[in-house]
């Protein structure tokens, strides 16, 4: 199926997912505040948002950051209809009282990649040896500050640690901004980015190199929570549940996540 029936195709299922909330905002749009983390930036920005907009009098406003970083926001009492974080932080807030537990939903995982420079030659990762070679080899490279608290780049930076080379790559490191590995990459500023798929298949400029490889990769879900004093929950969870349908699946598919 062509891309453009994709959307054609998440419009009908947004408009039949949302109907219910929909029809109880004539009067008004109604507006559904969401925290999501930046690995699905690019799938709701470009296609899953729009369709909402277009299909639906529901009004999203929407958050990207990391994923800890917004937990520690609603922490400190940052209002939310919808949150998109990783499971065991969806499982904290249901904890608190935050999220309605029967809104818990799985939405898609990632892995962990590498990201070059569109058309740049292309080093092997294929193993272990391989990636620590190619890192070695490398005149720079882009993560996510872990201080963000972003789970590929927290990862990563324990990862290099493990592998023993983690002074060696102090000197030619830049940390980024959670999720911009791949775009200091397509921009020049690095050799090698590394973020998860999702951050890398969109960036223009930029292409992607290979996942890690299995012994050293780590996957990561993300999970959807509808708050439990959200403003219009029916709307919240027709949201969530349009994430789902097999419509939403295929986007978030061709932005480098796994539909769960």
């Amino acid at each position: 199926m062509a891309r453009h029936s994709f959307a054609q195709a998440a419009g009908i299922f947004l408009a039949a997912a949302l109907g219910v909330a929909a029809g109880s905002a004539v009067a008004g749009a109604a507006e559904i505040k969401v925290l999501s983390t930046v690995a699905l930036k690019a799938a709701l920005d470009e296609e899953l948002l729009p369709q909402l907009a277009r299909s639906a009098e529901s009004k999203v406003t929407i958050k990207y950051d990391a994923a800890a970083a917004l937990k520690k926001q609603i922490d400190g009492g940052e209002s939310f209809d919808v949150a998109i974080l990783v499971p065991g932080l969806i499982d904290d807030l249901i904890k608190q009282g935050k999220i309605e537990p029967a809104s818990r939903t799985n939405l898609a995982k990632t892995g962990v990649a590498i990201a070059i420079r569109a058309g740049a030659a292309k080093p092997d990762i294929s193993t272990a040896d391989a990636f620590k070679r190619t890192l070695l080899g490398a005149k720079s490279i882009a993560y996510g500050d872990p201080a963000f608290g972003g789970a590929s780049s927290v990862y990563f930076a324990a990862l290099l640690q493990r592998l023993g080379i983690a002074e060696e790559m102090k000197a030619k490191t830049k940390l980024t901004a959670s999720g911009e590995g791949a775009k200091a990459v397509a921009t020049g500023e690095a050799e090698l980015g590394i973020g998860q798929v999702s951050e890398i298949v969109p960036v223009r400029g930029a292409e992607l190199l290979g996942p890690f490889p299995a012994e050293l990769q780590v996957i990561t879900t993300f999970t959807a929570g509808v708050a439990a004093n959200a403003k219009d929950a029916a709307a919240a969870r027709s949201l969530v549940k349009f994430l789902t349908t097999p419509a939403a699946a295929q986007i978030l598919k061709a932005r480098g996540l796994d539909p769960s």
